[in-house]
């Protein structure tokens, strides 16, 4: 069950992640380097989730 939570938890945050990514593009005086690490962080969170998806099957 804990896992279950944690992979919702994460995918939570993977969404919020897009959300503000989505945002930032919006604006026309975005910075490159603060979507840059939003990505980065999305993408680990996504690699996590496939990681722990896989120990559960």
């Amino acid at each position: 069950m804990a896992l279950e939570s944690h992979l919702v938890e994460l995918s939570e945050k993977h969404r919020k992640l897009e959300l503000a990514i989505e945002e930032e593009l919006q604006h026309p005086g975005s910075s490159d380097l603060r979507i840059s690490e939003l990505k980065r962080e999305k993408l680990k969170i996504k690699d996590e989730i496939e990681k722990l998806k896989k120990t559960v099957h």
